[in-house]
């Protein structure tokens, strides 16, 4: 796909998921501050999704403006694809200067609302080791996932088992929170991920 298709895409889902109906608030994170209009129009913060961390803190999703950020959607009880994507991010971080990693985020978006509670998600982050100054691991509501993952271009269904069948992408936002890179790549960095990464974070 070329960068104007991609950039067409982009808008096109801009403009479909905000037009999706509002979810039920109870229970649900707080709504979320709206995104400045002064983001570039290919921007993912236009995207207006309320999020609440493994420490019950809630956030926007563009609350992140300014830094460069890692997004990918996972759920805590995956037992395969999704401790792999945390893995991957590990081995991505392990791959940057220690002054690299200081710059950039990492966010991880429940794709299960239903189970996935602060303190779930908590006894992920504990149990990984996980470093909670720069990750994030979030829920909101189902609408929102919806959302989120249409943006980001994450396909995802929800099984019989209740189990989802996704896919594992990790995607690089730069500081106003356009898409930069991504990568599918499994149990490895991916150099070519990495080199986006640097770039990045050399500007």
């Amino acid at each position: 796909m070329n960068t104007c298709t991609r950039i067409a895409a982009f808008g096109l889902a801009l403009a479909l998921v905000a037009g999706l109906p509002a979810a039920s608030r109870a229970n649900e994170p707080p709504a979320a501050t709206a995104p400045a209009a002064s983001l570039p129009g290919d921007s993912a913060y236009h995207l207006d999704v309320p999020l609440v961390d493994q420490d019950g803190r809630g956030f926007a999703f563009a609350d992140a403006r300014g830094r460069a950020r890692v997004v990918s959607m996972f759920y805590t009880s995956c037992k395969y694809v999704c401790p792999l994507i945390i893995d991957t991010l590990l081995k991505t971080e392990r791959e940057l200067a220690p002054v690299e990693r200081t710059r950039i985020d990492v966010l991880l978006v429940s794709l299960d609302p239903d189970n996935d509670t602060p303190e779930a998600l908590k006894r992920v982050a504990d149990k990984r080791h996980l470093d909670t100054s720069r990750w994030r691991l979030a829920r909101t509501d189902k609408a929102h996932v919806r959302s989120l993952a249409a943006v980001l271009g994450i396909q995802y269904k929800q099984l019989e088992n209740r189990e989802f069948s996704h896919s594992s992408a990790l995607v690089l936002l730069d500081a106003q929170g356009r898409i930069v890179a991504r990568s599918d790549r499994l149990g490895e960095a991916d150099p070519e991920f990495v080199a986006a990464a640097k770039r990045l974070l050399a500007d």
